[in-house]
């Protein structure tokens, strides 16, 4: 498939504790890295340009992923076989000018009627550290955008939250849109986080565009970031000191 643009939007809202809510947008690109299509002008795979998606940005360690391969692989480790020959398509900010921080990005994995039958959650927080979520029925059936998808939190992402809890995530993958909704839940505590966009065929005009409305690409993303934690911490909000990355990378 050729890239397609996500046109986003992103919305926060603390549970419990100091209350805090926001949205913006942001874009997205939805790819196939196996895929030889030709990509538009601005955009590269594996070298520089305007907009870039690199194979070593994703799928393994941080900054040095395998990409695809390392998606299928862990479908294999997790006893997903019969997905393994599937599309892997991936949900992504690109690199803008080389820089690139992608809170969170997404390994779809679609059959041949594109029905959506797993997700890898790639989770990065500001300290350099990655972590991934499989999502899957255990029956491996598709997944609908009114399904709920549970994994248990094991990894540090806001220092102002515990490494306890569950997410409970909801995937909407079809034709002309893409969302996530992700719903953090830790006793009385907790946080919604939502991914939501239209799919449309990516053009340089758009890299263009997007780069001019908000420049920096991703560097915004990490400035807002850093922005919204300074406002939790002028709240009263409590730090919680950084614990090493768990073992092993991947979790179900």
């Amino acid at each position: 498939m050729k890239p397609e643009l996500l046109q986003s939007h992103s919305y926060h809202k603390r549970l419990g504790g100091p209350k805090n809510a926001f949205r913006y947008s942001i874009d997205y690109v939805l790819s196939e890295p196996e895929n030889v299509a030709p990509l538009p002008a601005l955009l590269s795979r594996n070298r520089f340009n305007l907009a870039a998606i690199h194979d070593r940005d994703h799928g393994g360690a941080v900054g040095s992923g395998e990409g695809a391969a390392w998606a299928r692989r862990v479908l294999a480790d997790h006893g997903m076989t019969e997905l393994q020959d599937m599309r892997m398509l991936l949900v992504a900010q690109p690199r803008v000018l080389g820089f690139l921080f992608n809170p969170v990005s997404f390994w779809l994995v679609v059959d041949q009627t594109d029905a959506l039958r797993a997700v890898i959650a790639e989770v990065n927080n500001t300290y350099g550290q990655r972590h991934s979520y499989l999502c899957a029925h255990p029956d491996l059936r598709p997944i609908r955008p009114q399904d709920t998808l549970t994994a248990q939190k094991v990894f540090y992402v806001s220092p102002f939250q515990d490494v306890t809890g569950r997410y409970d995530f909801r995937f909407d993958y079809q034709q002309g849109h893409f969302g996530v909704r992700i719903d953090f839940r830790d006793g009385n505590r907790g946080l919604l986080a939502t991914l939501a966009g239209a799919r449309r065929p990516l053009r340089s005009i758009d890299i263009l565009w997007s780069v001019v409305k908000r420049p920096f690409g991703s560097l915004r993303v990490l400035a807002l970031i850093y922005y919204q934690a300074m406002i939790l911490r002028l709240k009263g909000a409590r730090m919680r000191p950084l614990p090493p990355p768990p073992e092993p990378d991947v979790t179900r």
